[in-house]
């Protein structure tokens, strides 16, 4: 299952008032695990950026001014995305942004529903608590400590640790009771729900290849010891 953790930065709060995006970071997962493959680009936004934004994600007219427009890069990340699902947190505003360029600049558009929004998870896995990505850094104890401000690959790096908490990444381990107990006998139907399948005689060869797994550690490493990948092992 290929999935794409992503996030963007932007001058403002609506497209159709002249606000654009200035920065895309997406980080690939397959089976729930990085594969090492990222998109990033920073982008021009032909107009001048707005000092709340500034204060936010510090990304200024002098350092976007040489940088790529959107149309030039949209190629690329919808090759990059291809048709995996996308999850954002707060998903309706990145979606809002990133289908109203790539309609202006005659891209094809992203349907709403292959967008997961961890926000609105998190809102439902834990209703009248912060629900804000450095909030739920806190719940789960990642470390986003190199978050000084707003950047949308760093975003999508620590946003792929919530997700996993998020969809029970840190489940425990399930104890089976022994095949034999003492006590009434079990009937037909409580032994089906039961059954468990053996362990494979000969394991299946993992689907990634040798440079995908060392992308994966390479990419672990960056996050600390705190990275729920090097927790589940």
């Amino acid at each position: 299952m290929r999935e794409i953790v992503m996030d963007t930065e932007t001058t403002g709060f609506e497209p159709s008032e002249g606000d654009r995006i200035v920065e895309i970071g997406a980080v690939e997962l397959i089976n729930h695990m990085p594969t090492g493959k990222v998109f990033h680009v920073y982008l021009n936004p032909e107009r001048p950026m707005p000092r709340a934004a500034f204060e936010v994600h510090g990304l200024g007219d002098d350092f976007l001014r040489d940088k790529p427009l959107f149309k030039h890069e949209a190629q690329n990340f919808l090759d990059f995305v291809g048709d995996a699902k996308l999850v954002i947190h707060n998903a309706s505003f990145d979606m809002k942004f990133l289908n109203w360029e790539l309609r202006v600049n005659g891209f094809p558009t992203l349907p709403n529903d292959r967008a997961i929004d961890t926000l609105m998870i998190a809102r439902s896995k834990f209703p009248g608590s912060p629900a804000s990505l450095d909030a739920l850094c806190r719940r789960f104890g990642i470390d986003n400590s190199m978050r000084e401000k707003h950047g949308a690959l760093l975003d999508s790096e620590i946003l792929a640790e919530v997700y996993l908490e998020l969809i029970g990444g840190r489940q425990p381990d399930l104890v089976l009771a022994p095949a034999s107990q003492p006590g009434p006998q079990k009937t037909q139907a409580q032994t089906d729900s039961d059954w468990r399948p053996r362990p494979r005689a000969v394991p299946l060869p993992s689907r990634l290849s040798n440079e995908e797994a060392a992308a994966h550690e390479a990419f672990v490493a960056k996050m600390g010891d705190s990275a729920i990948w090097l927790k589940r092992r």
